[in-house]
């Protein structure tokens, strides 16, 4: 028998067995969890509602392929792959468009080739920096968020060279 299915349950029961041996009222508080799991989504809704549109309008437009285009010249001093730089565009503005990128890069090059090794890397050690800013710091209703954004965006820099350079010295 796979013992791994049975891992959920044998959690859910040994957190409700701790609970009731605390005196906790679970189901109470697992009520005034999820309503305010509701309140922090309608407080954090406009933001990630108005994000997703504006990177709707930024694939739709066709700007990405003019950034790809003006960036390309620099990608290619620094070895970075044509078919990745759709990756590096994309996934500060949205995991799930990140996950259509490498989808098609995948599809495009095949999974062992370079250019999806590097996709591979930079889906799982880059952050979707616009979208993780605009839930967090607008749950919390921060309006100024100073050196957030370059630091993240460095941060970004940083991991999608590291993800292509590590890939040509490990590939």
């Amino acid at each position: 028998m796979n013992f791994s299915i049975l891992i959920l349950p044998i959690l859910i029961g040994l957190i409700l067995i701790i609970a009731a041996s605390r005196g906790v009222k679970v189901y109470e508080t697992f009520v005034a969890g999820a309503k305010e799991g509701f309140l922090t989504v309608y407080k954090i809704a406009p933001y990630l509602l108005t994000m997703l549109f504006a990177i709707d309008i930024f694939r739709k437009s066709g700007a990405m392929d003019y950034i790809i285009y003006g960036i390309k010249p620099l990608c290619d001093i620094l070895n970075i792959p044509e078919g990745v730089i759709p990756m590096v565009i994309i996934k500060p503005l949205s995991g799930s468009g990140a996950l259509g990128v490498m989808t098609d890069i995948m599809k495009t090059y095949g999974i062992d080739s370079m250019e999806g090794k590097i996709a591979a890397v930079m889906m799982g050690s880059t952050e979707t920096i616009f979208y993780t800013l605009s839930v967090y710091f607008g749950s919390c209703q921060i309006k100024n968020t100073r050196h957030s954004l370059p630091a993240a965006m460095i941060a970004h820099i940083v991991g999608s060279l590291a993800a292509v350079y590590i890939c040509y010295l490990v590939f």
